[in-house]
């Protein structure tokens, strides 16, 4: 009897020494650009400056209201310089806030 009591025991504390696990989780820390334009006009593709460091291209999708689809561009979040050139020309420059997973709309003239 003292045997299966102990067998009993030892399986029961062997299963109980897992614990408690908890697992915390929150926003990535990044936003999101989008360019919204007349892609004919631009080539479907500017180049974009972010605080006058971060040089990349970027394509112009044209702007649907009923649904929003496109190619984003993920940035840290926080205030930005977003200057957006074509041709050797700046066509947009802005200073812009941005949250965590918030998508910024860049409507381009």
């Amino acid at each position: 009897m003292k045997k299966i009591l102990l067998v009993a025991f030892l399986s029961v504390a062997a299963a109980g020494c897992t614990g408690v696990k908890t697992l915390s989780t929150g926003l990535e820390n990044e936003a999101f650009l989008e360019f919204v334009g007349n892609p004919n006009k631009y080539g479907n593709e500017v180049t974009v400056t972010i605080d006058d460091k971060n040089t990349f291209s970027a394509s112009v999708k044209k702007q649907h209201s009923d649904r929003p689809k496109g190619t984003v561009y993920a940035i840290a979040t926080g205030r930005h310089t977003v200057s957006v050139s074509y041709n050797d020309q700046i066509i947009y420059r802005k200073q812009i806030f941005v949250s965590a997973q918030e998508t910024k709309k860049i409507v381009l003239p």
